[in-house]
C-alpha cells in the first residue's frame, strides 16, 4: 500500500508561485512514474505534470514553462513548483504514483488563483 499527502496549496494572486508537495508513505524510489493531476469544477482531471525514477519530465501544454516538477528520494517527497499562476490554473491538485501495476491518489489539495 502507498500513502500519499499533498500539502502547499492556497489562494494566491494571479502572476503569483505556489510549492506543492507531495509525501509518500516509504521510500519513493519504488514508486514510478510520479505525477500531479488537477481537476476544476465541471471539468475532467488532466495531466499537470509527470517524472520518472530517472528524472525524465512531462508537463501538460498549458503548464509548460510555468512549472516544474521534481522529486527529492531522501525526503521521499515529490514536488510541484508553479509560477506564473492565472486564473484557469484554479483546481484541486492531486498527488498520483505507481507501484506494481497500481496506482495511488492523494486526497487533493485546492488551489485557487485570483484575478
Amino acid at each position: 500500500q502507498v500513502q500519499l499527502v499533498e500539502s502547499g496549496g492556497g489562494l494566491v494572486q494571479a502572476g503569483g508561485s505556489l510549492r506543492l508537495s507531495c509525501t509518500a508513505s516509504g521510500s519513493i524510489f519504488r514508486l514510478n512514474p510520479m505525477g500531479w493531476y488537477r481537476q476544476a469544477p465541471g471539468k475532467q482531471r488532466e495531466l499537470v505534470a509527470v517524472i520518472t525514477r530517472g528524472g525524465t519530465t512531462n508537463y501538460g501544454d498549458s503548464v509548460k514553462g510555468r512549472f516544474t516538477i521534481s522529486r527529492d528520494s531522501d525526503k521521499n517527497t515529490m514536488y510541484l513548483q508553479m509560477n506564473s499562476l492565472k486564473p484557469e490554473d484554479t483546481a484541486v491538485y492531486y498527488c498520483n504514483a505507481n507501484y506494481q501495476f497500481s496506482a495511488y491518489w492523494g486526497q487533493g489539495t485546492q488551489v485557487t488563483v485570483s484575478s
